[in-house]
This record gives C-alpha cells, sequence and structure tokens, in this order.
C-alpha cells in the first residue's frame, strides 16, 4: 500500500471522500493511505454517517490529523474491517507513547472524551475511509481528548507517518499470508 503525507493543510468538508481523490489530487494510483491536517468541518449534507445525519450531529475539529484510504477489490464489510485495523494502528500508536486510550467500535477515547472520528464507505470502485484524529480540542461541539492540546504529541507528522507505515504493512502482510496457504476440500 502506498503512503503520503501531505505537507500543506487540507479542510477536511467530506467531499474528499471520494473515489480517486488521492489519485486525481496526488498520482498515487492503486491502494493508498494518505494523511494531513487541518480544519473538520463536515456539514449534514456532506454526511456519510446516516446515523450522525439523523441525529443532527455534524463534525467539527479546528484542528484535526486526517487519514483518507482508498483500497480497490474490497466489499464495503472488509472495507470495516480495515477501518477498524486502522484505529488500532492509531491506538497502537499511542500506547507506544505511554497512553492507553479506549476504543468504542471505530471511536477512541482519552480521559473518557471523544479523540477520533471514522467512517468507511463503498463507491462503485472501491471502499473508502477516513479517520479524523484531534490535534487541537478549542472550539470543539462535544468534550473531546486532542493529540498536542491533550496528550502533548507535537510531532503529528512523525505520528501520522508511522500509523500510515504500520497499516500498509498490516494490510500487505494479510494480503501475502493469504497467498501462502493451500486451500482444502471436504
Amino acid at each position: 500500500m502506498k503512503t503520503l503525507f501531505i505537507d500543506k493543510e487540507i479542510k477536511y468538508i467530506g467531499a474528499q471522500l471520494a473515489p480517486h481523490w488521492i489519485y486525481k489530487n496526488f498520482k498515487i494510483q492503486g491502494d493508498a493511505i494518505v494523511a494531513f491536517c487541518g480544519e473538520c468541518e463536515v456539514k449534514l449534507d456532506e454526511m456519510v454517517d446516516i446515523e450522525d445525519v439523523i441525529n443532527n450531529e455534524p463534525i467539527y475539529s479546528k484542528y484535526m490529523l486526517s487519514f483518507i484510504t482508498e483500497q480497490f477489490n474490497v466489499n464495503l464489510v472488509e472495507g470495516v474491517y480495515r477501518q477498524r485495523l486502522l484505529i488500532f494502528c492509531i491506538k497502537e500508536a499511542l500506547e507506544k507513547r505511554g497512553f492507553l486510550p479506549k476504543r468504542d467500535g471505530d471511536d477512541l477515547f482519552v480521559n473518557g472524551k471523544k479523540l477520533s472520528v471514522s467512517i468507511a464507505t463503498k463507491s462503485l470502485t472501491s471502499v473508502l475511509i477516513h479517520t479524523g484524529v484531534n490535534i487541537l480540542s478549542d472550539d470543539a461541539p462535544i468534550p473531546v481528548s486532542a493529540l498536542k492540546s491533550d496528550l502533548n504529541i507535537d510531532d503529528i507528522k512523525d505520528f501520522a507517518v508511522e500509523v500510515m507505515n504500520n497499516y500498509g504493512a498490516e494490510v500487505d502482510d494479510i494480503i501475502m499470508a493469504s497467498t501462502k496457504v493451500r486451500g482444502v476440500y471436504a
């Protein structure tokens, strides 16, 4: 899996969760994960999570680390498994730094406050995942924890690259593991 940390700030508005967004904008074709920092504001008309729409819960973060991944030849259930794998890679990176985040489904919490948002969806050609991790907790509409303001993680790029590399290696290893077994018959 290809990875890229995008050094320029990008405001995540939900429209980036689209087929071939990574390819069109960064010329990375195929399975890939990218990360960038910036404000996050997903209004209800851009929401993919129908539950959030029904509950009238738009997403906002003054400054967030966003991961977007697009993966081909994957169905939606496998995409959700891969979304959870990404959450575990983030959780492991935090644990390595001495924190003990709690996971509830595809959400991470630190000190009882929400650290992340995440969604997986299916396009006609691929599975798309967005996972955002708060960098700052200022002006959040709900109580949140954040990498910089609460956990004092200053090197966000280093954190993001570690997560992407670990996630890509896990996905690649799973695919490789599936090629080394002999099929069995009844």
